[in-house]
């Protein structure tokens, strides 16, 4: 006689608007700092020979890169940021699990552009956090802050995004396992450069987090940031761009390059050196 079948329960979705914390969602979609950590190591040791042990990391948010440098015990970190409320989470759910800050990991909660004690090996900004300066003034005046503290042959680890998709209005969705991550690009102002996109999260159950982040940026092409790394007086810089496979698709590698055909869309490191 067949066994009668048993209706089973839906499973609850993981995430939802209300339940789900952003940073944890931010986390998941766009940082991979166990990835980041490796290529920075690498690309250091290529230029350098040398073995790098000290990051600064600016715009660090909830200091993800700073917990994963400094799971190694030769490495020291510190990050940077204004936002009270984002170091305090990052301190919580980050640096604790790890015995941190205090030993080899210190937050600092300043303008990037303020003197901070000490010289680094590397030091970075990531995740386009620096289009925040949206003049070339501004923009330098950051650049030379960081020339001040970057010990004498390290690097200054920078991303840009690009490609002629970035010119244009346009939402991005990327399914996640629980849930989706969707990159607005809402507004954008040729004049000035200037875009303004938000990052909103759609859940299994229909409910939304509408802008759970906002950037206002200006969107600075490769030669502006070159050229301006060279006025703030670093002595070299180059772009490292992504290899594809035989599909075209990224492969996660960077190597440096000097030039390349367009694409719709791209996101390199920028590596400058002191």
């Amino acid at each position: 006689m067949p066994k009668k079948r048993t209706r089973t329960k839906p499973k609850k979705p993981r995430y939802t608007a209300k339940t789900a914390d952003r940073h944890v969602l931010y986390q998941l979609s766009v940082q991979d700092a166990e990835t980041e950590a490796r290529f920075l190591d690498r690309v250091f040791r290529k230029i350098t020979g040398r073995v790098p042990t000290s990051l600064r990391e600016d715009f660090c948010g909830t200091a993800l890169l700073c917990a994963e440098w400094a799971k190694k015990r030769d490495r020291t970190a510190v990050g940077i940021d204004l936002d009270k409320s984002v170091l305090a989470w990052g301190t919580e759910h980050n640096l604790k699990p790890i015995g941190e800050p205090g030993n080899r990991v210190t937050l600092l909660r300043q303008d990037v552009r303020d003197r901070v004690p000490g010289h680094f090996d590397i030091t970075v900004a990531l995740n386009f956090s620096y289009f925040i300066f949206q003049s070339r003034d501004l923009l330098r005046e950051y650049f030379a802050s960081v020339h001040r503290s970057v010990a004498k042959g390290g690097l200054f680890v920078l991303d840009a995004y690009g490609g002629y998709e970035s010119w244009k209005p346009v939402e991005e969705p990327r399914r996640l396992s629980g849930f989706t991550y969707v990159w607005d690009q809402a507004e954008v102002y040729p004049i000035e450069n200037r875009v303004v996109n938000h990052i909103h999260f759609e859940f299994p159950n229909g409910s939304k987090m509408k802008n759970a982040f906002t950037y206002d940026w200006r969107l600075w092409t490769l030669p502006e940031i070159t050229e301006v790394l060279a006025e703030a007086g670093f002595s070299r810089s180059a772009v490292y761009w992504e290899s594809a496979d035989a599909k075209g698709e990224g492969t996660g590698v960077f190597r440096p390059k000097t030039g390349v055909a367009q694409e719709a869309a791209w996101i390199v490191y920028i590596i400058a050196e002191r």
